[in-house]
């Protein structure tokens, strides 16, 4: 208010506040495409993580995990779950060298469970598959529309799911790869 009672000269209204939110917009989407034009280290390669300690602690703990004795040349581990007490779980993600996923999924559960929540709701069971490992050589095999496929067993009361969207062949491999 002036000193005379009247308003200030500058008049606020909606159309004036939009304005002023379509420039600051404008002006940070402008300084966020500048910046990219110039950024060329763009780091989009997964970090690794560092499975086998994983695998360790969980021995450490008495619980038999499933894993590989080693992953495939090329072949990166991106992430792990490992819980112990009531719900004991585990898991490890791994992309292969062509960049496709395969997880490994052990908990105390249903492969039925397992499957709908890792491969798909309305994924569709398919032959049996024999691939020799050290946990077994017949595995349950799973398959959904979108390419991704899974292979189960059941390890007394947990069940064991192997799944991605690698092609089938390289999740045979990595099958044959598995201990506890």
């Amino acid at each position: 208010m002036s000193a005379q009672g009247q308003p200030s000269r500058y008049t606020r209204s909606f159309n004036g506040m939009t304005g002023a939110l379509i420039v600051t917009v404008l002006a940070v989407l402008a300084f966020v495409a500048w910046r990219g034009l110039w950024r060329n280290d763009v780091d989009n390669e997964p970090e690794a993580v560092d499975w086998q300690a994983r695998v360790e602690l969980a021995q450490q703990a008495d619980l038999q995990v499933v894993h590989p004795r080693e992953l495939p040349a090329g072949w990166t581990a991106t992430s792990t779950e490992l819980a112990a007490g009531d719900d004991p779980r585990w898991s490890l993600g791994v992309l292969t060298d062509d960049g496709r996923f395969v997880g490994i999924r052990q908990q105390d559960t249903s492969v039925d469970d397992l499957v709908e929540l890792y491969v798909d709701e309305d994924a569709v069971a398919g032959d049996d598959a024999t691939v020799p490992s050290d946990v077994t050589d017949t595995w349950q095999t799973w398959s959904d529309d979108g390419g991704d496929v899974g292979y189960s067993t059941e390890l007394g009361d947990e069940a064991l799911l192997v799944y991605g969207s690698a092609p089938a062949e390289d999740i045979e491999t990595y099958l044959g790869l598995l201990t506890r």
